[in-house]
């Protein structure tokens, strides 16, 4: 996790609750979320731009990127589709 926990205009950087953490742009939009337990990202995880579109969703496990990965264009498209496993890409 990030050890700032305040934007220089208040904004907070993240907020941890209930095992679920969401990261924030400065203008508090959300910048990812997903599952945090024991101190790692676990499960799905979605990460966004700016405007609020999705931009990548993958998994991870005990903290490592696991499983598959997406990243999307800014229309939606998929642009790079790949597969983790434990940390290092594998397709």
């Amino acid at each position: 996790m990030v050890e700032k926990k305040i934007f220089a205009n208040g904004q907070k950087v993240y907020d941890l609750h209930d095992d679920y953490l969401t990261y924030y742009f400065k203008d508090g939009s959300i910048k990812a979320e997903g599952p945090y337990m024991r101190n790692k990202k676990e499960g799905e995880w979605k990460h966004y731009r700016k405007n609020g579109h999705m931009w990548k969703i993958g998994h991870y496990k005990k903290g490592l990127k696991h499983g598959n990965w997406q990243r999307l264009s800014p229309e939606g498209q998929v642009e790079a589709d790949e597969t983790y496993v434990n940390g290092k890409r594998v397709k």
